[in-house]
């Protein structure tokens, strides 16, 4: 029995209208500047898709529209490019700058920024639409997509009542002012951490132990939305290398220079845990981020033949043929779509042969530099879209570094070494991860195209303009933050992942030798994870990813489990999650949102922060307690929906 969508496949409905990209392009300008500040400050991108759904239904019903459903699915598909684009550009083109401070030789502009997330971006489009049946249709009710779901619900519920997006407001408003006065005037620390008591000091020197936290409210939403079990997951990532392998590597190694298998520890009891981590122990992270990235593509095998079946079946059908295809499983024509392909590969070669490669060899570099972008590309977009069909969650940072590794081995052997072998393996790495992030967050809209019933081809159309203008604003925002707070040094914006691709590709490129015994370790426990049936790519994630950053996702998820179980009602349990997630998304569009501005506030020389007080104890201890009344108003909120109400 197929599916039968919310709006009838046989009629005609509104969709891409001068309201629904207009207001969908407006989406992705305001999406991608605060998802590119977030990502870049805590290392994870929200996903836009549930707070455009609600401002969209918002807007629809202050408007009054009537019979939106069709416009308001464009809107959030058109917005969603922020999420895919940003997710591809920051978790690679930064460490661009992060090299610069130490080879100023480096050229980092607007163009090479743009293109990267332009081309990586139309990419994995291209490469996703002759899946889109596959995931979509043909798997419907095997996959959760816990994200599209929850998005339709919005859009389904909300249609003509404004309850949704007043959440939202509120707490965006609450999250914002949350963020925007830590970020902005340093009324409290955003980090705590215990060496502000004796007994912390004392652990962090003599046994490496030290525990950071951060007091975000965009973190705490984020946590919360990712749930319990990955943010514990994760969480068991942080602890193994922060309360067992730094203290076991201060330990083992001393203060003398040591060697193991190749990999030299210099002076690790000498350096604090921060330092060891930076330095030693997040290459463990990286390590199982590569293998778990190999791991899914061997898991995704017979998804990628099935789903090449699926797109040559369509593309030996005629025009005519296509054409007599019900509305709701329209796709661009597979011929176009190769046409598209062959275009977006040309310019990639373009921009790879006069943008990227240097003088020698450079015929013979920018073909192999391509087909490292097509093939990884290819073959990584099955795998993307199958983890966010799962579990909502795209492991694109992992295997991009895979993409970095595999990419840079070949560039070396080939002849590509030093500064511009570097500056090539990460502009080749922002491609593949922007195609690669694109491709996921796609999947998420045409699911949701697909439940409510609007035409795919119309979808796929305007996600083009959507990644025109999102890479155009990423660009610019990248360039700002960076003027603002820079990458590197104290106060920097901490863009882990980054932070991670730079440190694989130096001693990769500088002829120096790569931590090979650190990486090995991370593969063997990603393998031994893989085997017990723990999500390996989960727990290396959260090896790489500084704990201050994780320890908050387990606290967000924590509040989710406890909103989510109050009640022996399954349906005032399931409401009162829905109102806690509008409320954390409210945290993250809003801390976001207001963490841009705050960097607008510092570019334009206006800085109010207090940096006398930001240092003391007392600002910690303030923290705290800001951070449990944000934490108490997110449960009390979510858990005003009794079962009296759930009846009316």
């Amino acid at each position: 029995m197929s599916y039968k969508p919310l709006l009838d496949p046989q009629k005609k409905h509104r969709e891409a209208t001068v309201y629904s990209v207009t207001i969908g392009l407006v989406m992705t300008i305001i999406f991608s500047a605060a998802a590119a500040y977030l990502g870049l400050k805590v290392g994870q991108v929200f996903e836009a898709a549930i707070p455009i759904a609600i401002i969209a239904v918002g807007l629809s019903s202050a408007l009054k529209r009537k019979n939106s459903l069709g416009e308001n699915v464009i809107i959030q598909s058109i917005g969603a490019c922020s999420g895919g684009i940003v997710a591809g550009a920051i978790f690679t083109l930064p460490a661009l700058y992060i090299l610069q401070a130490k080879y100023p030789e480096i050229q980092v502009d607007f163009i090479k920024v743009f293109l990267s997330s332009l081309l990586g971006g139309v990419l994995g489009i291209l490469f996703l639409i002759p899946f889109r049946k596959y995931f979509v249709k043909e798997m419907d009710g095997k996959y959760p997509f816990p994200e599209a779901t929850a998005t339709t619900q919005v859009i389904k519920s909300g249609e003509g009542d404004s309850g949704g997006a007043r959440i939202l407001l509120i707490s965006g408003l609450i999250g914002g002012l949350y963020d925007f006065i830590v970020s902005t005037f340093g009324w409290w620390s955003e980090t705590i951490y215990t060496t502000v008591t004796s007994w912390g000091t004392f652990l962090a020197d003599k046994a490496k132990l030290l525990v950071k936290y951060n007091v975000g409210a965009a973190v705490m939403g984020l946590g919360y939305i990712i749930g319990l079990k990955y943010a514990f997951i994760i969480c068991c990532g942080s602890m193994l290398v922060w309360f067992i392998i730094i203290p076991l590597l201060s330990a083992l190694c001393g203060a003398e220079t040591v060697t193991f298998l190749g990999t030299t520890f210099e002076g690790v009891s000498n350096l604090g845990p921060q330092q060891i981590f930076t330095q030693y122990a997040r290459h463990i992270g990286i390590g199982g981020i590569a293998v778990a990235g190999i791991i899914g593509i061997i898991k995704s095998s017979g998804v990628i033949k099935s789903a090449v079946g699926l797109a040559t079946k369509s593309f030996k059908k005629q025009d005519g043929e296509a054409n007599q295809e019900i509305r709701t499983q329209r796709d661009m024509s597979m011929k176009i779509i190769v046409i598209g392909l062959i275009a977006a590969l040309l310019a990639t070669f373009i921009f790879f042969y006069f943008g990227v490669i240097p003088d020698t060899n450079k015929l013979l570099l920018a073909i192999v530099a391509l087909l490292i972008v097509t093939i990884i590309a290819f073959l990584f977009t099955t795998v993307a879209a199958n983890a966010i069909a799962i579990v909502g969650s795209n492991p694109v940072s992992g295997m991009t570094l895979m993409t970095l590794i595999l990419g840079s081995v070949v560039l070396v052997a080939c002849g590509l070494k030093g500064v511009p072998g570097m500056v090539a393996s990460l502009i080749i790495g922002g491609v593949v991860c922007t195609a690669l992030s694109v491709a996921g967050s796609f999947i998420t809209d045409l699911k949701i195209g697909y439940w409510i019933g609007t035409t795919p081809k119309v979808q796929e159309h305007w996600k083009f303009i959507g990644t025109l203008v999102a890479a155009a604003t990423v660009g610019g925002v990248m360039i700002v933050l960076n003027q603002t707070y820079g990458f590197v040094g104290d106060n920097a914006l901490v863009a882990p992942q980054a932070n991670a691709m730079a440190a694989v590709i130096e001693p990769l490129m500088s002829g120096g030798g790569a931590p090979w015994l650190l990486y090995g370790i991370g593969a063997i426990i990603a393998l031994v994870l893989n085997f017990c049936g723990v999500p390996a790519l989960a727990f290396a994630l959260g090896m790489f990813i500084p704990i201050d950053l994780n320890l908050p996702l387990l606290a967000g998820g924590a509040i989710a489990w406890y909103v989510g179980t109050r009640s022996k009602d399954k349906e005032v349990n399931e409401a009162r999650s829905q109102k806690g997630t509008l409320i954390a998304s409210g945290f993250i569009a809003g801390g976001a949102l207001m963490g841009v501005v705050s960097a607008i506030l510092r570019f334009a020389g206006k800085d109010y922060f207090l940096i006398g007080w930001a240092q003391k104890a007392g600002s910690q201890y303030v923290g705290i307690v800001a951070y449990l009344a944000l934490a108490i108003f997110l449960i009390s909120a979510s858990l005003k929906i009794s079962e009296k109400k759930k009846q009316q």
